[in-house]
């Protein structure tokens, strides 16, 4: 459903999941009783004792999904006009090549 973007109404009853309502229901409870947040850990505690987290590929992804019916406005962005921040896009590995624009 949030993957493709169906409508609930849609959702296929044959899943077995009950109605659109009735998943969206229990999506909006999950959500209010901060299950995703506490799966997150769970999942994250067993991949760090596993040894099975790799950050050396670590990304931060500022992509952003348009809230319906005009949801809380999200606090203004910090400046960092102050102190420079370190990077997130720049890599420590030397580069390959670089083209030079005159």
């Amino acid at each position: 459903m949030l993957h493709t973007g169906i409508q609930w109404e849609y959702l296929p009853q044959e899943l077995g999941f009950g109605s659109g309502m009735t998943c969206w229901r229990r999506l909006a409870a999950w959500n209010e009783a901060g299950v995703w947040d506490a799966l997150h850990l769970v999942l994250l505690k067993k991949l760090r004792a596993a040894r099975k987290l790799d950050w050396s590929r670590a990304v931060i992804d500022s992509s952003h999904v348009r809230a319906a019916r005009r949801g809380p406005k999200a606090d203004p962005a910090r400046s960092t006009a102050h102190g420079r921040a370190v990077s997130t896009t720049s890599s420590p590995t030397a580069r390959a090549s670089r083209s030079r624009c005159r």
